[in-house]
């Protein structure tokens, strides 16, 4: 992967302060084209482990009836912190021959939109040895998901994806939107968090006028599904809103800043 990915004012929505300016009648669209699922996944930040040339520390497939799969596999972190840490786990092991000891010390934590993930994933997808990218969500959110979900009353025992929270009006009604930004540059979103602690000051917002109002769980792979082949009246206007970590690495970032995607 060789493109560049620009970011600047597709996250700079990101920062913004929730409004609880709670509105109805979001006009139906299509399913949205992979340049437009792209474009709001690349709010999100996530983290690989790299070489200094941008390759990412990844292992092979297992083996399947006895045979090597093709393809390789590495991870995607929600949090940088957590990347970090995985690298020092590795440079703390012992065991390690000269070759893998100085390999383990030049990797690096590289980050890059979530949007060029799926780009990758959408461009390989009948490559039998493409890279595959396995994602390692924050426990706390998976744990977050998992209690919501069973208060719910579904039977769950393992949550395989990243969480995501959206507020409805009630279980029943259509989801919450916000506005953004002055009133000269006002635009209305269907937030999609990462956070569910996000989701809950939003649903504090709105529990007063719509008691009924609630958190719905649904994992990343149900929503770009849903991005990519539905035609749901809330599309256009969905937004991934990162967690409190990634917005504060965005924060850092120059107003004008570019990223390279890693390197297959």
């Amino acid at each position: 992967m060789k493109s560049l990915v620009r970011w600047g004012a597709t996250l700079g929505l990101v920062g913004s302060t929730l409004l609880a300016t709670v509105t109805s009648g979001i006009a139906p669209v299509i399913a949205l084209s992979e340049q437009q699922i792209k474009t709001k996944l690349d709010n999100i930040p996530v983290f690989l482990i790299t070489n200094p040339q941008g390759l990412p520390l990844s292992r092979p497939l297992p083996e399947q009836n006895g045979k090597q799969a093709g393809g390789s596999v590495t991870g995607v972190y929600m949090s940088q912190q957590e990347a970090q840490a995985f690298i020092s786990e590795l440079r703390s092991a012992k065991g390690k021959d000269p070759k893998m000891n100085q390999m383990v010390k030049s990797l690096q934590v590289t980050p890059v939109p979530l949007g060029v993930i799926f780009q990758q994933l959408q461009k390989t997808k009948n490559q039998p040895n493409r890279l595959l990218f396995a994602f390692k969500p924050l426990e706390r959110e998976v744990k977050g998901a998992m209690d919501l979900l069973k208060k719910s009353g579904q039977q769950v025992k393992q949550f395989r994806s990243v969480p995501v929270f959206i507020v409805r009006f009630a279980p029943d009604k259509s989801y919450v939107p916000i506005k953004l930004g002055d009133q000269k540059a006002e635009q209305e979103v269907v937030p999609l968090f990462l956070s569910m602690q996000d989701a809950k000051n939003l649903l504090n917002q709105v529990k007063p006028k719509f008691p009924k109002a609630d958190i719905q769980v649904v994992d990343v792979d149900g929503i770009l599904s849903t991005l990519q082949e539905k035609n749901d009246p809330w599309l256009s206007k969905v937004q991934f809103w990162p967690g409190p970590e990634a917005r504060q690495y965005i924060q850092k970032l120059p107003k004008q800043n570019t990223t390279t995607a890693p390197k297959k």
